[in-house]
């Protein structure tokens, strides 16, 4: 399926969050080979493992997602508890990579918050880069990104000064762990962050972040 036979050319790879040529191997299987930034501490695979946009798509067209299933509910309360502790009545955001069936948002929209959608293959909507929200959630959808500094980025902003950026993904903890990481696996997963990157992530913003737990990450905008 891949044409890489563990030869990759480090000196042509550049990190696709910081964009630095400090990349050195990390891990390899026999799937795919893993890169990690010297920089930012991302961990990533070269484009050569990318799917097609078809066979991408196919893969979450099986996601059974929905709103009114009370068990992903419960999964996404990790992030829609504290996020909305911080927001006022009426307050409008965005969520970043909202899938086939959209959940998230319809929570928001439950307690009197207004919300845009964005995905790639389901709400491709880019009028909504050129707004700007009290809050944005991107869940399950970072490991996904084929150009993670344009879109995160990007999404930094349209956020409002005062506003959350709420993130789920899971972490990324040492080489040992990782070995043994289900997450890995999921071939549409090309990119894992760590604290370390987050935390890399908020010096760059200027921002504020906290791990409340061990995948939902909230950055926090200060005002200027």
């Amino acid at each position: 399926m891949y044409k890489d036979n563990n030869k990759t050319d480090l000196n042509m790879i550049k990190c696709p969050l910081c964009k630095s040529v400090d990349i050195y191997e990390f891990y390899f299987d026999k799937e795919r080979k893993y890169l990690q930034c010297g920089v930012c501490n991302l961990v990533f695979v070269s484009e050569i493992y990318f799917l097609s946009k078809q066979e991408e798509k196919k893969r979450y067209d099986l996601h059974q997602n929905n709103s009114e299933d009370q068990n992903y509910r419960k999964f996404l309360n990790r992030i829609f508890l504290p996020m909305k502790e911080k927001l006022l009545l009426g307050s409008f955001g965005l969520d970043f990579g909202s899938g086939p069936g959209p959940t998230l948002s319809v929570m928001f929209q439950e307690i009197g918050h207004k919300v845009d959608l964005y995905d790639y293959f389901y709400a491709q909507d880019s009028s909504v880069f050129q707004k700007e929200y009290d809050f944005i959630t991107a869940t399950e959808v970072l490991e996904h990104l084929h150009h993670p500094q344009k879109e995160l980025d990007r999404l930094w902003a349209c956020l409002k000064q005062d506003g959350t950026l709420g993130i789920m993904t899971k972490l990324v903890l040492n080489k040992d762990a990782f070995a043994f990481w289900h997450y890995k696996n999921d071939p549409t997963h090309v990119c894992f962050f760590s604290k370390t990157t987050f935390y890399w992530l908020a010096d760059k913003w200027q921002a504020e972040v906290s791990f409340i737990d061990n995948d939902v990450i909230i950055f926090y905008k200060s005002k200027k």
